[in-house]
Formats: C-alpha cells, structure tokens, sequence
C-alpha cells in the first residue's frame, strides 16, 4: 500500500488565532504537514495589503494615485518625496507577529496537539511584490532596494527569535509571475534572471539549519487566478532558475493547479523541471468545490507526468468563509491518502 502524500498549508487559514490553526491542523492533519504557519490570521489575511499602514507610516515617501485589483482591493500608491536616503521604514509587523505565533506553535507542540518534529512556516512576500502593490511604477527602481532592506531586518529578527531546526521560510512569489513574466511588457524590464536573482539575494538570509520554500503563485483575488496559467511551463522555467541562482537548499516547491485542468498537458512541462533531489514538490490540486473526485482526477492527470508530490491548495484560505476550513483540511488529508484514479 502506498504511504499517503505529505500536505502542504501554504499560508492563510482564516480562523480565529494562531493556536485555533496550530490545534484544527494538528488534529486533522497530524504528520501529513511537515509544516504549519499560524494562519496569517486577522489583518494579515488579504495577504500583502496590510502592508500599506506600513508604507504609509514610513517617512519620506507622498502619496500618489491608486491601483486596483480583482476581488475589490485598491491599493493607495506611493512615491519618494526626495531622497531615498530621507526613506525609513519603522516595523512592518512580520517578525513582531512571528515571533509572538511561535510561542503558541511551541506550546501547541510541548502540549502534543502539533506532533513534535513539526517546523513553525513563516510566509513572507518576496520584497517586489509590495513594492510593486505600493509605489507608483516610476517609484519601483528606488524603492524596491529600501523596502528589501526593512523586510530582512524583520527576517533577522525572526531568525534570532526562532531556533533555526524549528523554522521553514517560504516565499510567496506572486508578483514576479503575475505581474512581469506574465506580461511580455514588464518581462522585457525585468527579465526572468533579474527576478531569480533577487530571490536569490534574500534567500541567503535564511538560517543554514531552517528550511526554505517556493510557494509560485498566481493568486486568488475574488477567488480567481489573477492570469490563469495555460500550464506549468513557466513555474517550471522560473522555478529551474530559482534553482540555480539559489545557493543553498530549498525543501520544497509550490505550483497551483486550476479546478478545471485534469488533463495531462497542464502537467508535461513537469518533464523538463530540474528540481534538485531532497526539493519537495507541492501541487495545489486540492479544490474545495469538487471535493475529493475532483482532486482524484487531478492526481491521475499529474501521476502521468510526476511520481513524487505531496499536496495543497492553489494558494492560501485566507479568503474563504472560516467555517468552512474544517472541511478543506480533512479533505486534504483524504486527497493525501488517495490513489490517482478517480
């Protein structure tokens, strides 16, 4: 009999605290999660937009105009009133937030309702996707530098709270796909190699003994993809540089699976993936709305390509009704436990 599939939670889970996650997660999942975040819970669950009180206390900077997005969200844009050097960030709220959800996640593990082995996942955005949410485009170039700087000292912070055995990082890379290499205009700018190595450079401020993730992304605003992918051809080329330009280990890769794709085409470019041996693959094919026949198909259509894969959602629960979370985690742990037939 097969073993079951491990499961990854990539990130929101839209319940009351940090330690409801830790315990409905425990319970429902046990070892299947080698992993578990602390839900991004309250503000933090529409992903980067709490971020703008950040930009918006930092000195130096004016507003500009707005951008919208899918789903109702505007985001209030910002720019350099003069020099960059006149730019301080204060706190931006991620290592203050991960420091106190780690003394939850290690008494929920002390009190056996996370089994013990289990890391504490930290999910932050990679620092151009707020960047590129809050500042006007002719703003990106001077500030990406500065926000980058401010979010690493919140990473340093996380890693000197944090013993580094019970850490996993991931970085949510969602703007880099959705908003440049998705669109031929912005890639020409910012190619593929510029991005990977920008990945690459704060990547190597994440601890030697903790774990490192990829979670590629092509969000869930208003619960649709921003671009829907047409497969994973370009997680698979942009993941392959990831790869290389990183100089250390990464544990484990996240790509979406749309609800509509169980065919083995959206899978193939899984052929050319250059992922490194002990690199975890992650596949988001588990969709609450078709269940567990749906994620069946979806698991056959990806066998025919690739073996060896665990599971998860597309992206993270943070916009879904928090009742129904129970639900979604025991039907990850099923789909984990599922053969590829439906």
């Amino acid at each position: 009999m097969c073993a079951d599939r491990p499961v990854l939670l990539v990130g929101s889970v839209p319940l009351t605290s940090p330690s409801a996650v830790f315990a409905e997660a425990g319970a429902r999942l046990g070892s299947l999660a080698k992993r578990i975040p602390d839900g991004e819970t309250g503000v933090r669950k529409d992903w980067i937009f709490w971020q703008g009180a950040a930009v918006a206390r930092a000195s130096g900077l004016t507003p500009g105009g707005t951008q919208p997005l899918q789903g109702g969200y505007e985001f209030q844009l910002y720019r350099l009133a003069g020099s960059p050097a006149d730019v301080e960030f204060g706190s931006l709220g991620y290592a203050d937030v991960a420091l106190a959800s780690y003394r939850e996640f290690a008494r929920a593990r002390d009190g056996g309702v996370v089994p013990a082995g289990t890391r504490f996942q930290v999910s932050l955005p990679t620092p151009l996707a707020v960047v590129l949410s809050f500042f006007e485009p002719d703003a990106v170039a001077a500030a990406w530098p500065l926000y980058e700087s401010a979010l690493l000292s919140e990473l340093g912070r996380i890693a000197d709270g944090i013993p580094h055995d019970d850490l996993a990082v991931q970085w949510d890379i969602a703007a880099e796909i959705c908003f440049v290499l998705e669109d031929p205009d912005m890639a020409a700018v910012l190619p593929m190699e510029v991005l990977a190595a920008a990945i690459a450079r704060v990547s190597t401020v994440v601890p030697a003994e903790a774990e490192l993730g990829l979670h590629l992304c092509y969000g869930d605003p208003g619960h649709k993809h921003v671009i829907e992918p047409k497969d994973t051809g370009l997680m698979v080329n942009f993941s392959n540089q990831l790869f290389t330009a990183i100089d250390r280990p990464v544990s484990w890769v996240h790509m979406p699976v749309p609800r509509s794709r169980h065919d083995a085409g959206y899978f193939a470019p899984l052929h050319d993936s250059k992922r490194p041996a002990g690199t975890e693959l992650y596949l988001g094919l588990v969709h609450l709305t078709d269940g567990l026949d749906g994620a069946r198909r979806r698991l056959a259509a990806a066998q025919e390509v690739v073996a060896d894969f665990g599971v998860a959602t597309e992206c993270g629960f943070g916009r879904r009704p928090p009742e129904t979370v129970p639900a979604l985690l025991d039907l990850h742990r099923d789909v984990a436990a599922a053969g590829g037939k439906p």
